[in-house]
């Protein structure tokens, strides 16, 4: 397994004659996880239902589409479609989000026998990892707790800078996530990530349409409920049936971050 270091060579100059540098691509390749890189639906549906009732007193009966959006926006959700009125100045979101923690981490042992990597996810977080002057990390709507979780299940965490993520724990749409991420990635490894140079894989026409609004270039799969031509017509431009051809993910990559 690569390490998150080796993502990286960022700044590293390709030509060693002074008067030849190239400036360093700085690269960010950003990762939805939820059947992006992983399926763990049934571990996670329970520990949802454990933290709702938990919190509200009320079970949860209906569930909610979870594609694209952050646990807080599902947990508003679940409360308008089980008709759960809250009290005057009630704020129980923040509630809600430690025991949905809790929950989680008393299943972390089911994640593997329950759940799945998406086929080809760690070839092609490794395939990534070889690129030069690239970091990757992950915007998704999970906290960040359970998103480590997930990742960590399946051995896909070494390949991702998960200090500079974007997760469901910050509150805020994943549009402003990823400009968030972008951000952080800058001043944690000292050089810029152009708008140009970094991109957002995910399964979700709500995260394609998400990273044209945080100005990323959306790269998707059809490994989730969108159609091919869902998330075209949402904006991405890039459209691979899954994850499992590694070049063809590095080629949209490099293809999607040329300008940069």
């Amino acid at each position: 397994m690569a390490p998150v270091g080796a993502c990286g060579k960022i700044g590293e100059a390709r030509n060693t004659d002074p008067s030849l540098k190239e400036p360093p691509i700085s690269r960010l390749v950003l990762w939805n996880i939820d059947l992006t890189l992983v399926d763990v639906a049934q571990v996670t549906r329970a520990a949802y239902a454990e933290a709702f009732e938990r919190v509200t007193g009320e079970p949860l009966v209906y569930l909610a589409s979870m594609s694209g959006r952050t646990d807080s926006e599902i947990f508003f959700e679940f409360l308008a479609r089980n008709q759960v009125e809250l009290g005057a100045g009630e704020e129980p979101l923040p509630d809600f989000i430690e025991a949905l923690g809790e929950a989680f981490a008393r299943r972390r042992d089911q994640l593997s026998a329950k759940g799945r990597a998406m086929p080809g996810a760690q070839t092609a977080l490794a395939a990534v990892a070889g690129l030069e002057d690239t970091v990757q990390s992950v915007v998704t709507g999970t906290i960040m707790a359970n998103a480590v979780a997930k990742l960590s299940a399946f051995g896909l965490d070494g390949y991702l800078d998960l200090s500079i993520g974007g997760f469901g724990s910050e509150h805020y749409p994943k549009a402003s996530l990823i400009q968030f991420t972008r951000m952080r990635a800058a001043e944690a490894h000292g050089v810029p990530f152009p708008e140009s140079g970094t991109v957002y894989i995910t399964d979700s026409v709500r995260d394609v349409e998400a990273a044209v609004i945080g100005h990323a270039t959306p790269i998707a799969v059809v490994s989730g409920s969108s159609s091919e031509s869902q998330l075209r017509a949402a904006g991405a431009k890039y459209v691979l049936d899954d994850l499992t051809a590694s070049r063809a993910l590095v080629d949209a990559v490099l293809q999607a971050t040329s300008a940069a």
